[in-house]
């Protein structure tokens, strides 16, 4: 659907026509994503941290490469297209995806036997019909599924709204402009915190629903609270150091395009809260609360879509 409808999505919906040939070589890696979040929640699961974290790592060596390669290969091939060198960029990623898969399969493939002999001689083993099994997996995966897909609606949110928006005040290549000072520099900075502290929540996940199994409180308790503490250790930090020196990172990092100073100061305020979100929703998650993250989460959403609409309105009848 996203490889057939990327004219669709990119002119009507995002309102940037260059981003279509983006679009058209991303889709390749939302089956091997899909695929590989199965096994690394598998190897999540078994408390086998390793796997997931060696698949990614791969992962990224493997987007950072390609990047650098095909982004040169489409530049002097294309005669410096802008449009083709984004598209050459996330072909990269669709790759490094696929990359990432591939180990996480040898891994599982070369441990089946190992897992299986754990899994028949443990005591509680038994078998369970097809329907059963699939219940209990549905009744699981459909609150956490939604809770990510709020998260990934909640990034996609600007996307749809910001261009659309600044369009009515400024001229197209400025919108255009602004959004991708948001998306490409902001973001990827403000989401590194998050990356670091979203390995905390997800071994919180089997660890608190194995000591939920095992009744013991005390494990629950103190795990939640070096979670909690650890990310505020990671968040507080990172928010006050981005608020405080958002100029100086961006002329550091992006010597020759440092706009976006008060954009990333704003946007740093959010880090501590949503790092604290992370931890919290795999604690809940972990102790079988699977429906609180994704209300928290669908409240966030309609909050920020009907204030980004109010404000566009009412700013358009202002003017």
């Amino acid at each position: 659907m996203l490889f057939l409808g990327a004219g669709l999505i990119a002119k009507e919906w995002l309102q940037i026509p260059e981003a279509e040939m983006t679009l058209v070589a991303l889709s390749p890696a939302i089956f091997f994503v899909a695929i590989s979040a199965v096994m690394r929640g598998y190897f999540n699961g078994r408390q086998n941290i390793k796997a997931t974290a060696r698949s990614q790592t791969i992962e990224q060596v493997f987007k950072t490469a390609l990047t650098i390669i095909l982004v040169e290969i489409v530049a002097i091939a294309s005669n410096v297209s802008t449009e083709w060198m984004a598209g050459g960029a996330t072909l990269a990623t669709t790759l490094a995806t696929m990359a990432g898969f591939g180990y996480l399969y040898l891994y599982y493939k070369i441990r089946r036997k190992e897992i299986a002999l754990e899994i028949k001689s443990t005591v509680n083993y038994k078998y369970e019909r097809v329907r059963t099994i699939i219940k209990k997996i549905l009744l699981v995966s459909i609150p956490i599924a939604l809770t990510a897909i709020m998260s990934s609606l909640n990034k996609n949110i600007d996307s749809f709204t910001v261009v659309r928006s600044l369009k009515q005040f400024l001229p197209e290549d400025v919108a255009v402009s602004q959004y991708g000072i948001l998306g490409g520099k902001v973001d990827t900075l403000t989401s590194l915190p998050l990356s670091i502290n979203v390995a905390f929540a997800t071994a919180l996940v089997p660890a608190i629903s194995a000591a939920k199994a095992r009744k013991d409180k005390k494990a629950i308790t103190s795990k939640t609270s070096f979670s909690l503490l650890v990310s505020m250790l990671i968040g507080l930090p990172c928010t006050i150091g981005m608020c405080v020196f958002a100029g100086p990172i961006l002329n550091l990092l992006y010597p020759n395009a440092s706009d976006g100073t008060i954009i990333l100061q704003i946007s740093s305020l959010t880090i501590l809260f949503t790092i604290l979100d992370q931890t919290i929703n795999g604690a809940l998650q972990g102790f079988g609360k699977l429906k609180i993250p994704a209300i928290s989460l669908g409240c966030r959403s309609n909050c920020k879509i009907n204030f980004k609409f109010n404000f566009s309105s009412n700013s358009r009848n202002r003017s």
